[in-house]
């Protein structure tokens, strides 16, 4: 496993976020689509605007020095305003998103095992995901105890169960 550490994530940390909403929507080899149309898109933005609201949480992993490489963390939506994996008012969505150089190094596990715990500490249940078809995260998610609960187009809505 590479030298990384996990750190808890504050409301400075709402510019890295965005990248990594970025690297997310970018996942596919080659897929270039700009930071401003991503993050335009509500879809996307939604996920980091007014990054940190009260129930916002999440975690970030940095290098040896200090640089930030990757995080993930959940927020609530409402049936009104629903996310891409929305399942429940109550059941917080995450998302996640790692610097290529720093993918397939245990990472991403070690940032959702770390979430999990955070969750399960502040007492939910469950956390939600969405991912697209043929995203490589898939496997890691259902290793993680990730399970498909829906499908709609071209993306899969995924639940853990946290107690």
């Amino acid at each position: 496993m590479a030298d990384f550490s996990i750190r808890p994530a504050h409301p400075a940390d709402g510019g890295f976020l965005a990248d990594m909403v970025v690297e997310a929507a970018n996942w596919r080899a080659g897929s270039t689509r700009p930071r401003p149309a991503i993050l335009a898109d509500a879809r996307h933005g939604g996920y980091v605007a007014g990054w940190q609201r009260p129930a916002d949480r999440g975690v970030v992993a940095v290098d040896p020095d200090g640089r930030s490489i990757g995080a993930t963390w959940f927020r609530l939506f409402g049936a009104d305003r629903p996310s891409m994996g929305f399942v429940a008012a109550g059941v917080p969505e995450l998302i996640i998103g790692v610097r290529p150089i720093w993918r397939a190094q245990g990472v991403g596990r070690a940032l959702l095992r770390a979430l999990a715990d955070r969750a399960r500490l502040e007492g939910y249940a469950r956390l939600a995901l969405s991912v697209e078809h043929g995203n490589f995260a898939h496997e890691l998610y259902r290793s993680e105890g990730f399970t498909v609960v829906a499908s709609s187009g071209d993306r899969d809505t995924m639940v853990r169960a946290l107690r």
